[in-house]
């Protein structure tokens, strides 16, 4: 048996000896680095004179106002109680009692039932999660649906969007493994349910897993939901919504049923089975986050199935997220955005939004109507057209695309207006427009 003394001398001899051999080679550079400074102002500057530009960013969707002060306040509370300062992690299904007590659980789960009674969930069968972003929110729809469709039918789904969808559902039909069928869209850029419904016969022996956009990334079309489950109700399918800006402001409009689960005509209907919403694009919301909304008779069939995917036994239980550690801060901040008085200024926000969209719309196709400006809807913010100069795409950020126009490729640019965005700002782009008509 090894006493204490032998066992000193051994620490103090052999152990320090393979130590000092055994160095890692990198160990040098590790200790050099103590010696040098902290760099606290790398890049600071240039990003301190973004702030200035922030009103004439028109090209994507992101709320650029800075959230209010009463905002900061909640953050210095959250910080208080050591959320954001301490290792929170909310792990697990926020629906359920975690075995890690450090978590913001209790804010997720009122995040999700405010925002979804706002959309028309059922308070009494909701579940849902806030997610790092609107891509992640969409990967967890897509991947319920596949994991739903396979196990009703044993067939992996196909899926099911049009060439107008955002981009990232491209990447996830290749990350989940599914074969895709590219739906052909109507003249404003949407959904086209006849076309839907001749690619659904000619696979007709796959389940269907549909993802609807509403409000397309370039155009700001709107798959329209109903006729989309028309057609998929003799199909078994599984439609998701991709409403990640859209899905924040329409709810507070009169054209709030593009995206609400259910309607008064006809409330026993379940309009679509899962949505996901952007937290930073209308909300403003100071870091990308987004809200994934499903029933809870989905997720619990889901959760069945997933159970069998993996073993949860070391959190006791199922998890029902991809995403095993998750972020505790966020659902924590993003709680601000449900209080009522944030949910009166989202109102206000939409109002704003649409009123200076079709005022911009009317002062374009009127002085401008060489660029053949676009708005695909009545409820869309956003408003495409031929590309300006590229002083001003540079100037106000704009996002471009080549479009077919008469059987060829033009290239197009896009205004959105976001809450930032006043009528100043606007008026500044159209002297621009004036002063720099030449396209290029």
């Amino acid at each position: 048996m090894l006493t204490n003394r032998p066992f000193l001398d051994y620490s103090d001899t052999s152990t320090l000896s393979t130590s000092a051999e055994c160095k890692p080679h990198h160990q040098n550079w590790l200790l050099n680095q103590k010696k040098t400074p902290f760099n606290n102002n790398l890049s600071l500057a240039a990003k301190a004179k973004l702030g200035h530009q922030k009103k004439l960013f028109l090209g994507y969707p992101v709320n650029m106002n800075t959230p209010v002060e009463e905002f900061f306040a909640w953050r210095r509370q959250l910080q208080e109680a050591d959320i954001g300062s301490l290792a929170f992690n909310n792990a697990g299904n926020p629906f359920k009692r975690s075995a890690v007590p450090f978590d913001t659980h209790n804010f997720e789960r009122d995040v999700i039932s405010r925002f979804g009674e706002l959309l028309g969930f059922s308070l009494s069968d909701i579940w849902g999660f806030l997610s790092n972003s609107g891509t992640d929110s969409n990967m967890h729809g897509m991947y319920m649906g596949r994991t739903l469709l396979k196990g009703r039918t044993g067939t992996i789904p196909k899926t099911y969007f049009t060439k107008e969808a955002h981009y990232s559902i491209q990447i996830l039909r290749d990350l989940l493994g599914l074969d895709t069928v590219v739906v052909e869209t109507l003249p404003d850029g949407s959904m086209d349910p006849m076309d839907l419904k001749l690619k659904l016969a000619d696979n007709s022996n796959y389940p269907a897993l549909v993802v609807a956009t509403i409000g397309t990334t370039f155009k700001g079309a709107i798959d329209q939901v109903d006729g989309i489950q028309e057609v998929l109700k003799d199909h078994p399918s599984y439609l998701h919504l991709d409403a990640a800006l859209f899905g924040g402001y329409l709810p507070y409009t009169d054209h709030a049923s593009e995206v609400l689960h259910r309607i008064d005509s006809n409330p026993t209907l379940e309009r679509y089975d899962s949505i996901a919403v952007s937290c930073h694009k209308f909300f403003g919301f100071p870091s990308p986050a987004g809200l994934f909304i499903t029933t809870e008779d989905l997720f619990n069939e889901f959760s069945e199935l997933f159970s069998k995917i993996h073993n949860p036994e070391y959190i006791h239980q199922v998890p029902g997220t991809i995403s095993c550690s998750r972020d505790a801060v966020k659902p924590a901040e993003f709680y601000f955005f449900s209080t009522p008085s944030a949910m009166a200024r989202q109102a206000e926000d939409a109002q704003s939004i649409l009123q200076l969209t079709t005022h911009l719309l009317d002062q374009m196709q009127t002085h401008f109507a060489n660029i053949r400006p676009t708005r695909a809807n009545d409820h869309s913010n956003t408003i495409y057209f031929r590309k300006p100069n590229s002083w001003i795409v540079e100037k106000y950020s704009l996002a471009t695309m080549q479009l077919m126009e008469n059987n060829k490729r033009q290239d197009f640019a896009h205004v959105v207006v976001m809450p930032h965005v006043n009528q100043k700002v606007l008026t500044e782009f159209l002297t621009d427009l004036e002063k720099y008509s030449d396209t290029s």
